[in-house]
């Protein structure tokens, strides 16, 4: 078994894969399709960040991957339908870096209300600029949160906790926590509130939601933060309202486009605004975030392997497993369609294995089908269940006679 890590992924889940007797080969920087194609010539697991894209062709050119890793919350580089058809399942880590995006919104929101950034600067051209003319404190004034998932809702509870009063948006029926009040359109929300953070996913239909006629809903001198996805604001629309003084301040961590790797070129329309706060893409580049995704996708990872379990695989059926005792365990993805379950189990029988546990969990067009044999399962039923006409992955664990 051999994995391939891109990106600069945490040093914990190589400690855990090789643990579990995988082999690991890690690379620092992205991979584009022709150059990811040839790199996964042997390889079982694939783990990447933000920029490799694995696209359709990928995933049909390998089609012999175990799984796939996002170690990040995204998986809008991944084409999910595509890894579905070859039955590859998609894992991510969706909860670990939550606190450090949280935190850097944070820390924006008080940097632009006390213009830090241009503080500093004078600060460091020789030039004593002392004043409060524009600054403020977030005590007391309106936040306002579009997208309210993971990120946005604990984004919520911080900014309330620092006495600001929270308005949010989003397109699911979501629980406010705490005193955060629910709008019921993002232009309610926009007229309502003095800054503004985007916490979106990475669908294709979020591509410019923020921009010329967005911005003009927006209160004047409001304060403005992007930490989700790059393609959700129209940049030059940004900068237009940033020069006017419309916006009174930005910050933004992610970009329509951005360098492959450490130490690449950036440019953007924004650079050199005052009060503009530019980070790459860093808002969950913390140790410990990097840590724990590093052992939350790796251990989705080893659990796959051990046991079969699918279970938080953002596009196939999932089903959690303990490990297996003894005996041999069936691992079955189909297609979901009737009479399958029921075919496998004449094969079994005809084979004399006896089931001791079966447990079929389905999602849109595919069939997950765990057998847990105590005597173990013949070459020979595995072969036959293989010629099934619906089989699309089959894999044995444990004693195969």
């Amino acid at each position: 078994m051999k994995a391939l890590l891109l990106e600069n992924i945490h040093a914990e889940a190589v400690r855990l894969l090789e643990a579990e007797g995988i082999e690991v080969e890690t690379r620092k920087g992205a991979l584009d399709e022709s150059e990811l194609i040839e790199s996964l010539e042997g390889i079982d697991l694939l783990g990447i960040r933000s920029k490799t894209q694995v696209t359709r062709r990928v995933l049909e050119a390998r089609p012999d991957l175990r799984a796939v890793g996002a170690f990040s919350i995204g998986t809008n580089q991944i084409d999910l339908e595509a890894a579905a058809e070859q039955s590859i399942p998609v894992f991510n880590a969706p909860y670990s870096n939550t606190r450090s995006v949280v935190e850097l919104a944070i820390g924006e929101i008080i940097n632009l209300a006390r213009h830090l950034g241009d503080h500093n600067r004078n600060m460091h051209n020789g030039l004593w600029d002392k004043t409060a003319k524009g600054s403020h404190e977030v005590r007391g004034r309106t936040l306002g949160i579009v997208g309210y998932g993971n990120i946005g809702s604990q984004l919520s509870v911080l900014a309330e906790s620092l006495g600001m009063r929270v308005y949010f948006y989003d397109v699911v029926d979501r629980l406010a926590l705490g005193n955060a009040v629910r709008c019921d359109s993002l232009q309610e929300l926009l007229s309502t509130v003095e800054t503004v953070s985007i916490h979106l996913d990475g669908r294709v239909e979020n591509t410019n939601l923020f921009n010329a006629e967005t911005f003009a809903m927006m209160r004047p001198r409001s304060l403005f933060l992007n930490l989700s996805r790059g393609h959700v604001v129209d940049l030059e629309a940004l900068r237009d309202n940033l020069l006017s003084g419309h916006i009174a301040g930005a910050g933004l961590d992610v970009y329509p486009v951005e360098p492959k790797k450490a130490g690449d070129p950036f440019e953007s329309v924004l650079q050199g605004i005052p009060n503009v706060i530019l980070t790459p893409h860093i808002g969950g580049s913390t140790a410990e975030a990097q840590e724990d995704i590093g052992r939350f996708v790796a251990g989705k990872f080893r659990d796959l392997v051990s046991t079969g379990s699918t279970y938080m695989s953002v596009n196939l059926p999932e089903v959690q497993l303990e490990s297996l005792a003894e005996g041999a365990r069936l691992l079955y993805l189909h297609r979901n369609e009737p009479g399958v379950l029921a075919t496998v189990n004449s094969v079994l029988g005809k084979h004399g294995v006896n089931i001791d546990r079966q447990q079929l969990t389905t999602r849109d067009q595919l069939g997950y089908v765990v057998t847990d044999c105590s005597n173990g399962i013949p070459q020979a039923a595995l072969d036959e269940i293989r010629e099934i006409g619906a089989t699309r992955r089959l894999t044995a664990l444990g004693e195969v006679r």
